[in-house]
């Protein structure tokens, strides 16, 4: 480590900060990253990319009333350089670009300042932004904003994103059209003729390596000569959209590394940021930690211990969090925050008599809403954290302001929202006390398929198309990852879709991943329709059932319900078309959480044998392949046995009663 002062060179075009360990180089005024001298390397960054190409923050955004997630691209570029703070221990430059009335429908309607921090004795720097809107300028959509390094591609070939989800990456030659064969979509290719023979035949698609936010705290590239490792650090969710399971692109082949803030990735247009008019907002991005470590010597070419230092400083920068040395008012320190406690508990009596610990529930503040609303809101602040196995939690170091508490108990369906809003002020402690959830439920549990976690992942994932492979997810926990499996149901089910036994099937086996559509000979495409088949003893004519369904994602996509006859119309039950989440193209197991809860009059169920019709007819898009939806649990309940109330109880507390 270097003793020495941090130091600032401005110069014509170009700001330079130096702390003996690293320079980091800016143009000025635009505050793109072009050089980053580390190491002995003269510039990690891509040299024969454009200086606008290498390091910058920049966004998409759409005019108000615009649909879809696409819009016009923008790397964002400076008007004015300032030094913010200029110390031995600390030097801070800002970028700022103003928007003005003359520049409607050709910028975004947002005043930007990225800043760009170094620190003393810091092996690499920070930057973060605030992006703020008038009330009295024009609204607008903003379907994403980030944070992009392109890293020079003959250094920088091997990725880690996570313990098991690390290996060496093709070249960006190798994705070119000589070398390559475009799958479905631009960014799946097969490759075909790559620089090394070791990537023939493998499949290449940025979204192979997503991860949830929840686990996207450090990823990044090695170079193996000299070892040295380029680290993104997100040490908060706080300014993530989406809450903790929804996931963003990390690092992919270019070789790029990024911070993703805002995206509609396994999500759609529900997480796209749309401004209404007369409405501000303003939100601070990041600080984001862009750290630099080397070894000595690596004979081995071993890069686990350049991984293990990662994340060793990964939890050095969580712990730090809020950080103390950002300038901006905008970003308030840990005295200006405030911190909630309390215990979740699950009241399930067809479970247990009494309350049962909300063992690993994830609870977590973001803005007011309805239940579940957290994983649609893309506009304010939100803080999450999971309960012990007591269900105790505590969440620390929030933001000033209004929020509902929202919760899940892996386990058990629905989402939980305390009534009463929960107002933070700079340093007050606040006890929610013991609140029990009750879940819907109506009766005895039937039967059920699945495990109610939000994911399909305990379901039935099938081996790839051999001609479709990424090595990595050969015989990894993460099948789910691997391109093509959609067109593996055909494979599986050519001519009639799938029939599932309550009491002989088994859905680790026998429950296919995704209910998706099944390719025909003429490559067109048809809904399927799937089966489960149960027994009841005995039916009282007068009683209600109660069918449970909760989806794990959905894709322009229709599911219906039909008892015992399969061509009833209109069906017992439809959810209408919902879903833009695209995960099945995009390699993921879940993406928004939907949960419907049926009612199935006795009159249509026998004794004896039954059978449950659940269709998903839409398949005439040119991307039929891709509608479909993923279940994360199904239960058929019995008619009540005594009476039950549903919803949130808190104790202790009037429901409506602020807490300040």
């Amino acid at each position: 480590m270097s003793s020495q002062r941090v130091q600032l060179d401005i110069q014509d075009h170009h700001v330079v900060m130096d702390n003996g360990i690293l320079q980091v180089t800016l143009s000025k005024p635009d505050g793109i990253v072009t050089r980053i001298q580390y190491n002995g390397i003269d510039n990690l960054l891509e040299v024969l990319s454009e200086e606008v190409e290498r390091g910058y923050w920049d966004l998409v955004w759409s005019e108000a009333g615009s649909v879809g997630t696409t819009g016009t691209f923008d790397v964002i570029k400076g008007t004015k350089f300032e030094v913010i703070v200029e110390s031995d221990e600390q030097v801070e430059v800002s970028f700022t670009r103003k928007w003005n009335p003359s520049q409607k429908g050709k910028l975004v309607p947002l005043n930007i300042d990225k800043r760009f921090i170094m620190l003393r004795n810091s092996s690499g720097f920070y930057s973060y932004a605030i992006y703020d809107h008038l009330k009295e300028w024009p609204p607008f959509n903003l379907p994403q904003t980030r944070i992009v390094f392109k890293l020079r591609k003959e250094k920088f070939q091997y990725m880690a994103i996570a313990d098991n989800r690390q290996r060496y990456m093709p070249l960006p030659d190798d994705r070119l059209q000589e070398r390559s064969k475009v799958l479905d979509v631009p960014e799946a290719v097969l490759l075909v003729n790559p620089i090394e023979p070791e990537f023939k035949g493998e499949v290449d698609d940025k979204y192979e390596y997503s991860s949830e936010n929840q686990n996207l705290r450090v990823h990044g590239w090695i170079c193996m000569d000299p070892p040295v490792g380029f680290w993104q650090i997100t040490p908060s969710d706080e300014f993530r959209s989406g809450g903790p399971l929804k996931q963003n692109l990390t690092s992919h082949v270019g070789p790029f590394c990024l911070a993703m803030f805002l995206s509609a990735h396994y999500s759609g247009e529900d997480l796209v940021l749309k401004l209404k008019p007369d409405e501000p907002w303003k939100k601070v991005f990041g600080p984001v930690f862009i750290y630099l470590n080397s070894l000595t010597s690596n004979a081995n070419e071993d890069p686990s211990p350049l991984w293990e230092d990662a994340k060793h400083q990964m939890m050095t920068e969580v712990q730090k969090w809020p950080y103390d040395f950002p300038a901006s008012s905008e970003f308030p320190p840990s005295d200006q925050r405030g911190n909630v406690s309390g215990r979740i508990q699950v009241r399930d009596r067809y479970v247990s008599e009494d309350c049962i610990p909300g063992k690993g529930a994830y609870v977590g503040l973001a803005p007011p809403g309805d239940a579940g609303s957290f994983q649609r809101d893309c506009k304010g602040y939100q803080f999450w954290t999971r309960a012990d196995e007591h269900g105790y939690y505590s969440i620390k170091n929030i933001r000033e302001g209004q929020y509902n508490l929202y919760a899940w108990v892996p386990g058990f369906i629905g989402d939980y929202r305390y009534d009463a809003a929960i107002n933070i002020t700079a340093g007050c402690v606040i006890d929610v006390g013991e609140l029990v959830y009750e879940p819907p439920r109506d009766g005895p549990t039937l039967w059920e398929i699945g495990i109610p976690d939000r994911s399909a992942a305990e379901f039935y994932v099938p081996d790839p198309n051999p001609n479709y492979i990424n090595k990595l997810y050969v015989n990894h926990p993460d099948r789910f990852r691997q391109y093509g499996l959609w067109e593996r149901y055909a494979d599986l089910y050519p001519d009639q879709d799938l029939i599932y036994t309550i009491g002989t099937s088994d859905y680790a086996k026998d429950w296919f991943f995704a209910q998706v559509t099944r390719k025909k000979d003429d490559d067109t495409y048809e809904g399927t329709t799937w089966q489960i088949k149960f027994q009841l003893d005995n039916v009282n004519q007068s009683g209600t059932f109660k069918l449970q369904i909760s989806l794990a994602t959905a894709n322009i996509a229709e599911l219906q319900i039909r008892i015992n006859d399969p061509k009833a119309d209109p069906p017992l039950f439809t959810t209408g078309v919902i879903g833009k989440d695209n995960t099945i193209l995009r390699h993921g197991i879940h993406g928004l959480y939907w949960l419907y809860s049926i009612d199935i009059p006795a009159t249509l169920l026998v004794e004896g044998n039954n059978t449950l019709f659940l269709t998903q007819p839409i398949s005439n898009s040119p991307l039929a392949a891709f509608h479909g939806l993923m279940y994360d649990y199904i239960r058929l309940e019995g008619p009540p046995s005594s009476t039950s109330t549903r919803g949130v109880k808190p104790a202790n507390m009037a429901p409506n009663t602020p807490l300040d």
